[in-house]
């Protein structure tokens, strides 16, 4: 008994231990003056940290938010990414019930030819010769039905591990999720806005169709007159089929739009709300714009966090891989009724209990476990350099996001000064017109340019909604977190 003390010391000892790296965090990519506040963030761009979720309520569009409310509830691949989670979860449960013992009931026989076993009663001793005629004194045999119990303890904290690379993993698997939002609401509100654009320009270019029509028309008159060659005919009527292109072009890209609005929201190409196919202003983002700063975008964006998880769940696995060096010791415990014959096990008076510890210590491997620990650190290497990847590739997104945002305001303020000239030239040429100065051709090329001006101070204005929900999606918005029970 002495001689065991000391080896279940050393059992206890082993079992209190954790192999492998604690995690220690991420990789610091910034410093105190780059974490400070973005490179082109400019002065009419607020520090304050914006909102998680909703950010498309702030354009004050009612259709918008409802389509967005509805693919968040209805997309297939955010039920998809649910699923993705629920897995996970189920994982984690699985490790942490694989700590605990099985219990079960069972029928058991064991036949066995164990020479010096000599288990029968009133046999002789080893020295003497036995009967050659009498039953043979090594032969085993068991019959149970009762209850069995399993067992398996290690030495070196490997389930602990597994538990928490599962964590961590199902952590992971949640920022994915909420990063497929972030992505998901962004899509529907550039295919919005890029819907309402088209559905301007195909307006504005049946306008200018009819517009080029009298043109046409009056060319031909006057050439019919002799008062024109024919090549203004033909340049005149090249303007109109250019523009009837430009109008297909504009309904295909409506149909394409309504479309991949209809399969964002869950629904089947084609089935297009009546809301959607009449046409409405671009809305416009709000006067007042928050992207907070590069620390915090780290903190926000679900890709970085999935990143981190992912690194910390690869830092784990390294344990599970260091535990296998180690001993593992494992407990079969069967209790019942039974005997050493069948009947036995029909007769209540015959109790029996069978324990079969089992030690396994794989102590040559020719490498084996040196090469998982040696893979399992070059995955986490690999999920270093990819959380950091996925760190830069944000801050680079937010940054070209400012800088996009900035220029489509000067183009816009831009395109609204040549609106308003061309509204100006518009009006002067109506009085123009009125006094007999200009001809109608020249009239309905005036209105041309303004309607031009309207499309182009219309598109000025979907590019700047348009980078707006870049920024926003740069910035990793558009996902809540759940609500915590108190």
């Amino acid at each position: 008994m002495r001689r065991s003390i000391p080896s279940l010391l050393l059992i206890a000892l082993l079992a209190g231990c954790t192999a492998g790296p604690d995690y220690a965090g991420p990789p610091e990519i910034l410093s105190a003056d780059t974490g400070h506040r973005f490179v082109r963030a400019g002065e009419d761009v607020g520090v304050m940290d914006p909102a998680l979720a909703e950010w498309w309520v702030l354009l004050d569009d009612p259709e918008l938010t409802r389509l967005v409310e509805t693919a968040l509830s209805e997309n297939p691949s955010l039920q998809a990414a649910q699923a993705r989670i629920a897995q996970a979860r189920a994982s984690v449960r699985q490790d942490r019930a694989g700590r605990m013992p099985t219990l079960g009931t069972q029928a058991t026989t064991i036949q066995g030819q164990l020479p010096g076993l000599e288990i029968q009663e009133g046999a002789p001793p080893s020295s003497q010769q036995p009967d050659p005629e009498a039953g043979s004194d090594d032969a085993l045999s068991f019959y149970n039905v009762g209850l069995n119990a399993n067992w398996e303890l290690e030495f070196a904290g490997g389930s602990r591990r597994r538990i928490e690379a599962g964590n961590a993993q199902a952590a992971a698997t949640v920022a994915n999720a909420e990063d497929a939002k972030v992505q998901l609401t962004a899509e529907v509100a550039n295919n919005y806005v890029n819907l309402r654009e088209a559905q301007f320009r195909a307006d504005q270019y049946r306008t200018q169709i009819k517009l080029q029509e009298e043109v046409l028309a009056l060319t031909y008159q006057r050439y019919q007159q002799g008062a024109l060659p024919l090549f203004p005919v033909g340049n005149a009527n090249a303007e109109l089929e250019v523009l009837k292109s430009q109008f297909a072009e504009a309904e295909a890209d409506k149909a394409v739009l309504l479309d991949a609005l209809a399969i964002l929201s869950g629904r089947i190409p084609g089935s297009t709300a009546e809301d959607l196919s009449t046409p409405r202003d671009i809305p416009l983002p709000p006067d007042e714009v928050t992207v907070g700063d590069p620390a915090s975008l780290i903190a926000r964006r679900p890709d970085i966090r999935a990143a981190e998880r992912t690194l910390a769940a690869a830092t784990a696995r390294i344990g599970v891989a260091e535990a296998a060096r180690f001993p593992k010791l494992s407990f079969m415990g069967i209790l019942g009724l039974g005997g050493s014959s069948p009947d036995d096990i029909f007769d209540v008076g015959e109790f029996s209990a069978l324990a079969i510890p089992r030690l396994e210590w794989n102590f040559l491997d020719f490498g084996r476990v040196d090469a998982s620990v040696d893979r399992a650190g070059a995955v986490r290497d690999e999920a270093v350099a990819n959380y950091r990847q996925t760190v830069l590739a944000a801050l680079r997104d937010a940054e070209r996001a400012l800088a996009r945002f900035g220029q489509q305001r000067v183009a816009l303020a831009a395109s609204a000064q040549i609106k308003s000239q061309a509204d100006s030239a518009a009006d002067l040429n109506r009085q123009r017109f009125a006094a007999g100065a200009i001809s109608k051709a020249d009239l309905n090329r005036a209105l041309r340019e303004q309607q031009q001006a309207s499309a182009d101070l219309v598109r000025a204005k979907g590019a700047l909604t348009l980078a707006w929900i870049a920024l926003q999606k740069s910035l990793g918005l558009g996902w809540q977190e759940p609500v915590r029970d108190q």
